[in-house]
């Protein structure tokens, strides 16, 4: 039987501000965030969202992405190479789910394009809670000794540069926002980057990078520099979506993938079904959401089970994918 006493100890223990235990120079303990029931909304938050264009009226993972984030009540900058493809993003937006949108024209490859895009949130809503790092292209084909090399590097700069440039400028505005969460970084990577098997060198290896790029980020705000630049908080969330072989504009660039095509593809997962860019976008949903508010690291494969079990088959150089194999966005 417990004692009076222990229990009064017990009582005071749980009563305890857990502020005031923090080690010095520690961020403050708070459980105000973590303990209460998350909220399922966007109303007040904004995005950027990069490749937020898709073909015509297309629906691609930064298109799907932004519509659906817009729908729960964010606020959207979606930024494109094509100002014209944002353009209709930001229509379907307007005109789908009465949400709030501009459309921005940028290559994030470039560091001061990459700079006036978060210029441009701020000055427009005044705030930047969640990026959506949606840009990437599928690079040069071709195997190990086969790859034009400087076409490599290049995609290097797209799939991957782009997503630090974005980063570095993203993260100081986030951490203006009060209160423990800073916001959400969401990484659109490739279940290429999880298994091996892919007929080209580039795709996999630049998508390979993400996850690890995402891991390597989610410790830098502990650094002395960025402490003072997150005022207090632990940064932004950071985690990766990994794309399973969904059919979007993008993997059919060429057009006319025949339905046999198709289901080969889809034959590859276990629920032998076929995604589109809603179920990539309703995953950045998700990670950008109080509801993972506790996700942080995260590389959340969504691939209807391709990556769950051995033998479902591998991609080839003669599956009828008209050069784009492993597209995603």
């Amino acid at each position: 039987m417990i004692s009076r006493v222990a229990v009064s100890v017990l009582r005071r223990v749980q009563n305890t501000n857990l502020t005031s235990t923090s080690p010095k120079g520690a961020n403050p303990i708070s459980t105000a965030m973590t303990h209460s029931r998350p909220e399922r909304g966007l109303q007040g938050r904004v995005a950027i969202v990069t490749g937020a264009g898709s073909s015509a009226d297309g629906i691609g993972n930064g298109r799907a992405a932004a519509i659906l984030l817009a729908e729960d009540g964010c606020s959207v900058v979606c930024v494109d190479l094509d100002l014209d493809l944002a353009q209709k993003t930001v229509h379907m937006i307007r005109d789908e789910v009465q949400g709030s949108a501009i459309a921005f024209a940028a290559d994030v490859t470039k560091e001061e394009e990459c700079r006036n895009v978060v210029r441009a949130c701020i000055e427009q809503y005044g705030r930047l809670d969640i990026l959506v790092n949606n840009v990437g292209i599928n690079g040069p084909m071709g195997t190990t000794t086969e790859v034009d090399i400087a076409a490599f590097y290049k995609g290097l700069e797209v799939n991957v540069g782009s997503m630090i440039l974005m980063a570095k400028y993203a993260i100081p505005q986030m951490c203006k926002n009060p209160g423990q969460w800073a916001g959400s970084i969401v990484n659109l990577g490739s279940t290429a980057s999880l298994k091996g098997g892919h007929p080209a060198i580039f795709y996999p290896t630049s998508k390979g990078a993400i996850p690890n790029l995402t891991r390597a980020m989610v410790r830098h705000p502990q650094s002395e520099r960025d402490v003072s630049i997150c005022f207090g908080s632990g940064g932004p969330e950071l985690t990766t979506v990994s794309a399973g072989m969904v059919f979007t504009p993008m993997v059919d660039i060429k057009g006319g993938m025949s339905m046999a095509e198709r289901q080969a593809r889809a034959s590859r997962s276990i629920l032998k079904t076929e995604g589109s860019g809603w179920d990539i976008g309703a995953a950045v949903r998700f990670l950008s959401s109080d509801c993972a508010r506790w996700i942080t690291g995260a590389i959340l494969p969504v691939d209807a089970g391709a990556t769950a079990a051995l033998g479902l088959g591998i991609p080839s150089l003669h599956d009828g994918l008209r050069g784009t194999v492993g597209a995603k966005l």
